[in-house]
């Protein structure tokens, strides 16, 4: 027999392509996610190649984070700094203002890079790891393919102009999610609002994050800026409010102001205009399934990973999420074992099927077990 088990959830409608009808930002390209559902909420052009500029940054951390996550690196190793990175701290980019000859720690180097955006550091932190700047950008490059940064290239630790230095939002959203979900502890420093460098030869350099969301009350917890001349202003942000958590980035703003208001508006449309609806918790019991045979009539079933959806408020439609399997499930039943399958479907379509494991084992009943549930089931159609 076939049984078909319904768990209706009154929900706003479910929406796969968002609609950028009602939004326009006021950028060159832009790219707006639901982090725990990977939905797109919006974009714009996203896919159009860019120069990340600082963002660029964002990859230099991850590098120095792999290694750290590896046993590789300390953040407590020190680096000897450079003519190559001191120079740019006195050629007017932005700088923690390190000096030829200091030992500074992988932490501060970090902090350097994430808070106050030295270039300087960057070049530091890419020569302690790698030997040149070079050999570093070809590291970033790698971990960029790796995690399915299909159409960008690094040829700096610092996003200074250099046309091999190339990206799209979409890419620096992918970078801005495996570094979110990879590293949440050093995700923390993106947070930082100010770093005071205890420099060489002078007082003690305090400077403030540049991103400028970090001051508004928004829930905004990262993660960088960029400007170049060519490209003018970007933003990779982030917010996370009651658990849910949007990531944003755009490029080509025209100012510092349009930079601050149009990623605000951005992901506050987010925020507004959908929810966030945890349909499963990754292996935690969800459904009972009924066993023929079975020395237990019933098992828990449970999904590997968390399954999320993002729905429109706008819109208050049926969205069915439903279990389906052949039943009830002979016994045996080992742990694990595929038993059931978790459908969702909007408007009539199916939009997701995951499977359904078997909590724990179902030991089979004995032969006169077996032939008195069998009669019970002829009788009265009993499980």
């Amino acid at each position: 027999m076939f049984k078909k088990l319904f768990i209706y959830i009154l929900l706003s409608s479910f929406i796969f392509k968002f609609a950028n009808a009602n939004l326009d930002i006021k950028a060159r390209t832009a790219i707006l996610q639901d982090y725990h559902s990977g939905e797109i909420l919006y974009e714009k052009e996203a896919d159009i190649s860019i120069y990340p500029a600082s963002m660029t940054k964002i990859m230099t951390a991850i590098i120095a984070f792999d290694l750290i996550k590896s046993g590789d690196l300390k953040l407590d190793e020190k680096f000897i700094i450079s003519e190559k990175a001191w120079r740019l701290s006195t050629s007017g980019y932005s700088s923690m203002f390190i000096m030829v000859g200091d030992e500074v720690s992988v932490e501060n180097l970090l902090k350097g890079i994430i808070i106050a955006s030295g270039n300087d550091a960057c070049i530091a932190l890419a020569e302690g790891i790698a030997g040149t700047e070079e050999e570093f950008a070809i590291l970033m490059t790698t971990k960029a393919k790796e995690i399915g940064m299909e159409n960008t290239n690094f040829a700096n630790s610092s996003g200074i102009n250099n046309s091999d230095n190339y990206s799209t939002v979409r890419d620096i959203l992918k970078m801005s999610k495996y570094l979110i979900k990879k590293h949440p502890k050093f995700y923390q420093m993106f947070a930082e609002k100010k770093f005071t460098w205890d420099r060489t030869g002078g007082d003690p350099i305090t400077q403030g994050n540049r991103n400028p969301l970090l001051y508004k009350n928004l829930g905004a917890d990262g993660i960088k800026t960029g400007y170049l001349a060519v490209e003018k202003y970007s933003l990779a942000s982030s917010i996370n409010r009651n658990g849910r958590r949007l990531i944003a980035v755009g490029s080509g703003f025209n100012s510092k102001n349009a930079r601050s208001k149009e990623s605000t508006k951005l992901l506050t449309y987010g925020l507004t205009n959908y929810d966030l609806v945890n349909i499963a918790k990754a292996n935690e019991p969800m459904h009972n399934i009924d066993v023929w045979l079975g020395r237990e009539n019933s098992v828990n079933v449970y999904t590997k990973q968390d399954i999320y959806k993002t729905i429109k408020k706008a819109k208050k439609k049926l969205l069915k999420v439903s279990v389906k399997y052949d039943g009830p499930v002979e016994a045996p039943i080992n742990k694990g074992d595929k038993i059931a399958i978790l459908k969702v479907v909007y408007n009539d379509e199916i939009v997701g099927e995951y499977d359904l494991l078997a909590s724990n084992n179902v030991k089979k009943v004995n032969l006169f077990s077996r032939l008195l549930k069998s009669l019970n089931y002829l009788i009265w159609g009993d499980v």
